[in-house]
């Protein structure tokens, strides 16, 4: 179990210092956005990219906060680069509730940040442009991959049990 929090505790630090080399990176931009020239483009494109990660992190964090309230069986990756998720849910053992809990709150986390990020990244800008139309991306890619997983679960199909859960077989049955 310590090596558990251990390992919560570096993917925390690592997406903190994701969101902080972000922030700056903003903060490093803006002034100078409306210049010309290819730096000032690439670091546009850059701070668009890193703005487009932080969504996807809020996100994968709204899923393991999901399975955390619902006390769901998950394993976090043994390093913080081992893996594109947050944390795999394994779904053997647990319930039809609380996958329906751990998606819901990767969903919840996404419409909190779409709603962020409309309200707060300017529009003007290319590296604003970018991250909108990323973002706006991002929402197509979770309707096109993750809600009809969610809506076959609903209408009665099993768990997945696709990259982003665990694969064992020899799993204890579900709850």
């Amino acid at each position: 179990m310590q090596g558990q929090w251990k390992r919560f505790i570096a993917l925390l630090l690592r997406d903190v210092l994701v969101i902080a080399l972000t922030l700056a990176a903003w903060q490093a931009y803006l002034p100078h956005a409306t210049a010309s020239g290819s730096f000032i483009i690439a670091l546009g494109i850059g701070v668009a990219l890193l703005t487009l990660l932080v969504g996807y992190l809020v996100h994968e964090w709204g899923h393991l906060l999901g399975a955390w309230i619902s006390q769901s069986v998950f394993e976090l990756p043994a390093t913080v680069i081992e893996t594109f998720f947050l944390f795999r849910f394994d779904s053997h053992r647990n319930s039809r509730a609380q996958f329906f809990t751990m998606a819901l709150g990767g969903f919840a986390s996404s419409i909190f940040m779409v709603a962020l990020l409309v309200v707060l990244l300017p529009r003007s800008v290319l590296a604003g442009q970018i991250a909108l139309a990323l973002t706006a991306a991002g929402v197509l890619a979770t309707f096109i991959i993750e809600v009809p997983e969610f809506m076959r679960v609903l209408r009665g199909a099993p768990i997945p049990n696709g990259a982003a859960f665990i694969q064992s077989k020899d799993q204890l049955p579900r709850a």
